[in-house]
């Protein structure tokens, strides 16, 4: 069964830094063959786009907001992708998802498989 988990999240003051990891395993091809995309959700809306590394691991795309601020990377060696979060505002208070897809960039609805969230609550 493929799982992907996200750890690294927690309470942090505005202005300060995190880094987000999200372990995959079994994948039904190998993880260099996917775009691994980062989503968050906060409380009473919709699961928004945050950011995609493209399988070759040369391309980001990354939603206007966190652009600056957020650098998606992956390690295929380590099974891991990862997302540096710094200058964090209240406003990026959410749940943090990770999820696989070979072919999905931007569309959370495009992608297959999903971590089950971490949370980051940056405070003011």
């Amino acid at each position: 069964q493929v799982t992907l988990v996200e750890s690294g999240g927690g309470l942090v003051l505005a202005g300060d830094s995190l880094r987000l990891s999200c372990a995959v395993s079994r994948l039904p091809f190998s993880i260099s063959t996917y775009n691994m995309g980062w989503f968050r959700q906060a409380p009473g809306k919709e699961r928004d786009f945050v950011g995609t590394i493209l399988w070759s691991g040369s391309t980001t795309y990354y939603e206007d907001s966190v652009k600056g601020r957020f650098t998606i990377s992956r390690d295929d060696a380590k099974n891991t992708v990862y997302l540096q979060m710094d200058s964090l505002k209240p406003e990026d208070t959410a749940v943090y998802y990770c999820a696989a897809d070979q072919f999905a960039t931007r569309s959370w609805s495009e992608y297959d498989y999903w971590g089950q969230g971490t949370q980051v609550t940056v405070s003011s």
